[in-house]
């Protein structure tokens, strides 16, 4: 296979591996946040009811 190409090849191939990581990374960050509001709904909901 020719090198320029296969070089392209390879720098695309990188640049989706870094836009799905960033996608992880989004998704984690989404769920830690909305892990946390419940948490703090919940504790927030205990102090209510006493």
């Amino acid at each position: 296979m020719n090198a320029e190409l296969e070089y392209t090849m390879m720098q695309h191939h990188a640049s989706e591996l870094r836009r799905a990581a960033a996608e992880q990374r989004r998704v984690r960050e989404a769920q830690k946040s909305l892990r946390s509001e419940r948490r703090s709904r919940s504790v927030f909901a205990k102090f209510l009811a006493s």
